[in-house]
């Protein structure tokens, strides 16, 4: 056990050390003053002191860098803001090279002035709070936080006739400030319910396109919520995660792996806690790099979308298969495991960080779209709501992998019949091999490689049904395998389950449907030999013209669509048609489930190509690039976007303030959001009561042209 004292006491006194940094670290340090300009006028003065070698961010400067300074005033009728807060001296102005946007800092000393108007008679003070980021010469950043206070002294009321006038002053003033509220109120109230007209084929180099008005459809973040209530709806989604396409067929290799373990009921244990508690911290980690690096919500999407993790996946998979297959075995090494037995298993306690580690990356590959709504908030500088939302996924998602990785402890507690148990661990070899063949076909789909057809990625999975049934009969046998003289009840059924599931695929091979496992297969565009097309639901007629970027993005199951915004608007003005902007991806099993429920209903299809302008939006489209006339750079993280893909994805964070993929908006021609928008729903009936209430909204707009 001296390992293990070691490792806590190592742990405590890291933990000691950094909480006594963050206290003794104090790079700026603040000054609250008031300075009197007339009875009813103060300005609010704050002096920042910095430290040599350390600078601190201005309020105002390009966004998608380091935490600006932000000044916030509590609410209070006593007094009214003047203006906004100004600073001095001029701050310095820069490149930054690490954010790659241009910054603005002050070194040595900083004053910040807001200047207030008293409405109150007797003396009061008003509180704000100050949060930014002050960053060391070498790169080092810290959080700046502080609690202002100013006492407002006003002069006491001397006579009774003084006491009148000021009375009547104050009321007055009243009044007026009633009689401004109303109107300002009338001029909200006729804006959220007049038309609102936005510029949707406007592409503005200096911001991200506005391609929708912002109205009551749009779902804002509730800042009074609960962080509790938060941490607890993000403890649920973690949970949830587990049952996503991508992340189900990860617990047989969590079983395997803590199964290869030692016969220590301790050793399991500890290895399991450290694998789930490491889960929880790198998902929380991830929630507070975001947030102070202003990384963005697109984190998610690199990591699931591009070619090297993709590949990085697919290559660990079959190496998993393999081990399972008793090609090779995934063992400590020989130092480690000649430790005495009372000693904790170095080893062990890598090995189970690093699956941890591997687990958290690959999970983003279904789990980026829930945890994309989490990191959305992290481009605004929000570090606690995203560190607490990360903090409950991440533990979520974790318990049941602890819980199951403890499990097999149990399972060893069981009487041996045979070589039952290797046959297990060939029957989840066969099931990760099947598996990995998701992320092959995700490079295969973002670039366009054309390699991996839905038919071939169909037989391969037939193939490896009927494989896996055969070795469960005794057919097939493996190194490690005992020999299979009689064939047990359990054995047959599971063996016949593999051959019924690959009966079931084997339509797929000429176009069915098959829209239980839709999720995790290539899309229908994809299908090369397809019996069941029957020409689609309507004629390229439906359409204006042809669509752009048609050479390498195609929808399936009949509906006809653009993938450009602009081109979509275009049509939709030209006959009078409201549009369904569609954000989807390449890799979104969530898209291709529900185009599978929902696109394959030939009403649905039907209404998408007779009485809507369709556009596809893909969101993780890398190959396409688009004109430089209409690149642009970001208002959401101040990066020039290039690609189509990023084009998408960040007109859907900006408009929206969400980037979960599939994600359906109405809008009319001129920009104006009909009806609340539609995430993954694969009920029917539901989806088309959502279209039906976005075409009667139009029909009795005043932005119909036609009326």
């Amino acid at each position: 056990m001296n390992f293990l004292r070691k490792f806590f006491l190592l742990a405590t006194a890291m933990f000691a050390f950094s909480m006594l940094f963050a206290q003794m670290a104090e790079p700026v340090k603040w000054k609250f003053s008031t300075e009197k300009i007339s009875d009813k006028e103060f300005n609010l003065v704050m002096t920042a002191t910095i430290e040599d070698k350390w600078h601190l961010y201005s309020q105002h400067f390009d966004a998608g860098g380091p935490m600006p300074l932000e000044i916030k005033f509590d609410k209070s009728g006593k007094y009214k803001l003047v203006g906004a807060t100004t600073e001095s001296p001029a701050p310095t102005a820069e490149y930054d090279d690490v954010f790659m946007v241009n910054v603005k800092y002050f070194t040595k000393k900083a004053t910040f002035k807001q200047k207030i108007e008293v409405t109150a008679d007797a003396s009061f003070s008003v509180t704000a709070s100050l949060s930014g980021q002050a960053c060391f010469e070498d790169g080092q950043c810290l959080p700046v936080n502080a609690d202002a206070k100013f006492n407002i002294d006003l002069p006491k009321k001397e006579t009774a006739e003084t006491e009148k006038i000021a009375d009547a002053k104050t009321e007055t003033d009243n009044k007026e400030q009633e009689t401004i509220d109303a109107v300002v109120a009338e001029e909200e109230t006729t804006t959220d319910s007049a038309e609102v007209v936005a510029e949707p084929v406007q592409s503005d180099k200096g911001g991200t396109p506005r391609i929708v008005s912002q109205n009551e459809f749009v779902e804002e973040p509730d800042e009074d919520g609960s962080l509790w209530s938060f941490f607890f709806l993000s403890l649920l989604f973690g949970i949830l995660g587990i049952l996503t396409p991508c992340v189900f067929p990860m617990i047989p290799m969590t079983i395997s792996f803590f199964m290869q373990g030692d016969s220590s009921k301790f050793n399991s244990i500890l290895k399991a806690l450290i694998f789930g508690i490491s889960i929880t911290i790198l998902y929380t980690l991830i929630g507070v790099i975001v947030s102070l690096t202003n990384a963005g919500a697109g984190l998610t999407t690199v990591l699931s979308t591009h070619w090297i993790p993709n590949l990085i996946f697919f290559i660990l998979f079959v190496a998993f298969a393999a081990s399972l297959f008793g090609l090779f075995e995934i063992i400590l090494p020989t130092s480690l495991a000649n430790k005495s037995d009372k000693q904790v298993d170095k080893g062990g306690i890598f090995a189970s960080f690093f699956l941890a580690l591997t687990t958290v990356i690959v999970s983003f590959s279904c789990t980026g779209p829930i945890v994309g709504a989490l990191l959305v908030k992290a481009a605004g500088g929000n570090v606690l709501e995203p560190t607490i939302g990360m903090l409950g996924f991440g533990l979520g998602f974790a318990l049941p992998f602890t819980i199951l990785a403890i499990a097999p402890n149990w399972l060893k507690k069981l009487p041996k019949s045979g070589g039952w148990m290797n046959s297990v661990k060939v029957v989840m070899g066969f099931c990760l091999l099947a598996f990995s063949l998701k992320y092959f076909s995700n490079i295969d789909q973002n670039y366009h490689l054309d390699i991996m057809s839905r038919e071939l990625y169909i037989a391969i999975w037939i193939v490896i049904s009927v494989l896996c049934g055969l070795y469960l009969l005794g057919k097939i046998r493996f190194k490690m395998d005992s020999e299979v003289k009689t064939v047990g009840f359990f054995r047959m059924i599971l063996a016949s389950a593999f051959f019924v599931f690959a009966l079931y695929l084997f339509p797929g091979m000429f176009g069915a449907n098959l829209s239980s496992v839709s999720g995790l297969l290539p899309p229908m565009t994809t299908q090369n030999f397809n019996l069941a097309d029957d020409g689609g639901a309507a004629s390229e007629g439906a359409l204006c013209g042809t669509p752009k970027y048609s050479e390498s993005m195609h929808t399936a199951y009949g509906v006809n669509a653009y993938f450009d915004y602009k081109q979509a608007f275009e049509c939709a003005k030209a006959q009078n048609k409201p549009i369904i902007l569609y954000f989807t991806g390449h890799s979104c099993a969530n898209c291709k489930k529900m185009q599978a429920e929902i696109w394959a209903n030939k009403s649905i299809a039907e209404k998408f190509n007779n009485e809507f302008v369709m556009t596809a939006l893909y969101v993780d489209e890398k190959s396409v690039e688009v004109p430089a006339e209409e690149q642009f750079t970001s208002s959401n993280d101040g990066k020039v976007k290039k690609t189509l893909g990023e084009v998408n994805a960040d007109i859907q964070i900006v408009n929206f303030q969400c980037n979960t993929q599939p994600y359906y908006v109405v809008v009319s021609p001129e920009g104006q959001v009909l009806t609340k928008p539609m995430s993954y729903n694969t009920n029917a009936e539901e989806f088309t009561e959502f279209l039906n209430e976005g075409l009667e909204k139009y029909k009795k707009c005043t932005c119909n042209s036609a009326k």
